[in-house]
């Protein structure tokens, strides 16, 4: 899934860069509030962390600005400023959600699954698919009860198929939501990652849950439905 990380200081965006890289996310970085609102309208995006301490253009005005031109990715604002008015004008604003700094990681990793599942009808946190199930907050995935053994870019594909249950998945969407933009990726890159979690997901199964659409792209299928 990509994010959008809008945040000025520098040292702390590179380091919670790092961090949900290594989390699994693709993250794109903007350092004032102008660039910022530029991306988050031209790039889709599963979640936007927004700083209310910008240059050029703070926080507030680029969230509500985002909500007047229906952009609906979920927000989650940042900032040093703990006042109750100062959080009730972000909330206000159009904000999801408000996180105080300074912070700890697992607060922000705590929040970030907690906005993710707002845009899910499964509010447990836990995926599950028949007997395929993944664990977000600890990258634990399984099948049969059996732990599926998978690179982090083999479980981050399989969570975006997971998060989008029965849809049609084109490569270009994949690409866009898996791979940061300064990597040439090509469709072949996502068939061989797709071969590779069906040999480990469905391959020593009888029911498949992964499958094809000649010509057009992936879906991860529920066979219940």
């Amino acid at each position: 899934m990509r994010i959008l990380l809008i945040e000025d200081n520098r040292r702390l965006s590179d380091a919670l860069r790092r961090t949900l890289v290594e989390d699994g996310y693709v993250v794109d970085t903007a350092y004032d509030g102008v660039e910022g609102e530029d991306l988050a309208l031209t790039t889709s995006y599963s979640l936007i962390i927004l700083d209310v301490m910008l240059p050029k253009r703070d926080g507030i005005e680029v969230c509500r600005s985002l909500r007047d031109q229906h952009v609906a990715t979920p927000i989650l604002m940042l900032t040093a400023r703990d006042a109750l008015e100062d959080r009730v004008t972000g909330l206000d604003s159009g904000a999801d959600d408000y996180l105080v700094k300074p912070f700890e990681v697992a607060e922000l990793r705590a929040r970030l699954r907690a906005l993710l599942r707002r845009e899910t009808d499964n509010k447990s946190g836990l995926l599950q698919v028949a007997d395929l199930k993944l664990d977000p907050a600890t990258h634990f995935a399984s099948r049969a009860e059996t732990p599926l053994d998978l690179t982090a870019r083999e479980y981050s594909l399989l969570e975006y198929l997971m998060r989008n249950l029965n849809r049609l998945i084109r490569r270009e969407l994949v690409i866009q939501n898996l791979w940061s933009y300064d990597k040439t990726i090509t469709s072949n890159v996502v068939d061989v990652y797709i071969r590779r979690l069906r040999r480990k997901v469905d391959d020593p199964y009888e029911v498949k849950l992964i499958e094809t659409i000649r010509g057009a792209g992936y879906r991860l299928r529920d066979p219940e439905r």
